[in-house]
């Protein structure tokens, strides 16, 4: 059986048996893991915190398969459409990357007794372990970056599931987001409407790339729904860390906070510029990065 799974690693991604071994590995792990943490989730309910957290994950959850709908009606979502709200959600995640994760952890930071530099510090290291280890998660696992939404670059069904897992793997920093967020006191509600809102385009661009490979719509919702199924297993596990172990509370905020800057960075923008709608996408990513500040200023 693993010598089957191999060879068909192997057929999508064109690699030597090596590189697909790894990717293997990594499945394996990601899917252990997986099983560890469902394991962990009926006890960490009885926490209030934990169990927001589980809730707003599953609202972000059902916003990327809200925002997958619109397949089942429209024949085609045109590409300017998704890059100006894959610019959108850029702005909304950089927007609570800033206000609900990196203000909180230098609070945080400070209330452990650190200075305005060991604070700085502090932050600044978490977010570079956030960063790397989605570096780590994106070579170690198999991936494909995003295909053209209406399928016109020709590309193997096999590589836009690649890409599909992508979206999943992504999809869990901002569970963890969520997570740590209802862990400290406050702001959990904000965070998470935001991660929702910047859903809402993934689920769309997900559904889309796979109908325009041929793939059924029903299935193409169904499958873009189901990628945001990571969110509510990451959010249990931030919050339920956090709630453990507060002293935990800064590095979780900062090392959430570099994770959605690795898949902003790396994924998001660079998607929303590749078909040159880059003035459109900058705009919505203004308006999604103004929107995500009032909400979590104005409205905190």
């Amino acid at each position: 059986m693993s010598e089957r799974v191999l060879k068909h690693l192997q057929a999508l991604d064109g690699d030597d048996s090596g590189r697909g071994a790894r990717r293997l590995v990594g499945w394996m792990i990601t899917g252990l893991g997986g099983l560890l943490l469902v394991a962990r989730i009926p006890p960490a309910l009885a926490d209030r915190a934990v169990a927001e957290a589980l809730q707003a994950g599953w609202v972000a959850a059902l916003a990327t398969a809200g925002g997958a709908f619109p397949i089942l009606m429209a024949r085609q979502i045109s590409a300017r459409s998704v890059d100006a709200l894959l610019g959108f959600g850029a702005g909304v995640m950089l927007a609570a990357t800033a206000f609900s994760l990196l203000l909180p952890a230098l609070e945080g930071a400070t209330r452990l007794g650190l200075g305005s530099w060991g604070a700085a510090g502090l932050t600044a290291g978490g977010i570079a372990l956030g960063a790397l280890a989605l570096l780590a998660a994106d070579r170690a696992l198999p991936h494909e970056h995003a295909p053209t939404v209406d399928g016109s670059n020709g590309a193997p069904l096999g590589r836009i599931g690649l890409f599909v897992a992508a979206i999943a793997l992504h999809n869990i920093p901002e569970g963890l987001a969520i997570g740590v967020a209802y862990g400290q006191e406050g702001g959990g509600s904000t965070v998470a409407g935001g991660i929702a809102l910047q859903d809402i385009p993934e689920g769309l661009v997900v559904a889309a790339a796979l109908a325009g490979a041929g793939v059924g719509r029903v299935k193409s919702f169904l499958v873009a729904a189901a990628t945001g199924l990571a969110e509510p297993l990451a959010a249990v596990l931030g919050a339920s860390l956090v709630v453990d172990l507060p002293a935990l509370l800064p590095w979780a905020l900062a090392f959430a906070a570099g994770a959605m800057l690795f898949v902003v960075s790396h994924e998001i923008i660079p998607e929303s510029h590749r078909r040159g709608h880059e003035s459109l996408a900058t705009g919505g990513l203004i308006a999604g990065f103004c929107l995500m500040m009032v909400l979590d200023t104005a409205l905190a």
